[in-house]
């Protein structure tokens, strides 16, 4: 194996080693920043995903450089390999297609959030009696442990 045959191949680890592992971690973060609605943080993890699925083609690259270099086109490892990489950069176009869905419906409610706010601003200071307490009402269970009946508890 000849120095650029060594050097092809430390590229492409160093390409699996440094794309693949930021972008995944971009990828399982972003299910937890849009349960707690933080669009910066959804925005700035899509952008990273971006970022690090571009780069990753250089893995790709390298490995294909790689193999025709030292003529293993024709190993069956390299095929499964290839059609891995062709599967997980379709599942990463489709997690970055939802990534974007997220962000813009967290942007949609962030806007309506703004609009209610400034709807009640406008109408003014709240009715009398608004801040007491409703009372809740809760169903019943028979005494025998039959389904809840129609008789409502206060």
């Amino acid at each position: 194996m000849s120095f650029t045959d060594r050097l092809v191949l430390w590229l492409h680890i160093a390409f699996a080693i440094f794309t693949i592992g930021p972008v995944t971690v971009a990828i399982m973060s972003t299910p937890r920043y849009i349960r707690k609605r933080n669009l910066v943080i959804v925005r700035y993890l899509y952008r990273t995903t971006r970022i690090f699925a571009v780069i990753s083609l250089g893995v790709l690259i390298a490995g294909g450089v790689l193999a025709s270099q030292l003529n293993d086109f024709s190993k069956p490892w390299l095929t499964a390999s290839l059609t891995l990489f062709v599967v997980a950069i379709a599942l990463l176009v489709l997690i970055m297609r939802d990534q974007h869905r997220a962000i813009a419906a967290l942007e949609e409610a962030e806007e309506a959030e703004e609009t209610a706010a400034e709807a009640a601003e406008a109408a003014g200071p709240p009715a009398a009696g608004a801040d007491e307490p409703r009372k809740s009402h809760k169903l019943t269970w028979s005494a025998a442990g039959s389904p809840p009946s129609a008789a409502w508890s206060a």
